[in-house]
């Protein structure tokens, strides 16, 4: 799979994480590695910061339910909007995939 396809796969798999849930940036690489060959919580990241403003981004956080850095006030927002709980700063365990 070439980083551009790799690329499509990630936005292609954040696209279905359904409303009202979240995963990790290592659980989208955890899903892809198979068919990729990748597995890298941090390529993810960097998908999502620079093609991911067409899917549900704020759906995607760090490790123990951070929000993506620079959009926690929107990713907060968003969420909330969704039904998804906090705990202090981050989403609570429940809505993590």
């Amino acid at each position: 799979m070439t980083p551009e396809e790799y690329t499509e796969a990630v936005l292609r798999f954040v696209e279905q994480i359904p409303l009202g849930r979240v995963m990790t940036y290592g659980a989208v690489a955890d899903a892809l590695a198979d068919e990729s060959g990748r597995n890298s919580a941090r390529r993810v990241g960097t998908i999502m910061a620079r093609h991911g403003g067409g899917v549900p981004w704020h759906r995607v956080v760090g490790a123990g339910g951070r929000l993506p850095p620079g959009h926690e006030n929107e990713a907060r927002r968003r969420l909330q909007e969704e039904g998804v709980t906090f705990r202090g700063d981050h989403v609570a365990q429940g809505h993590i995939n």
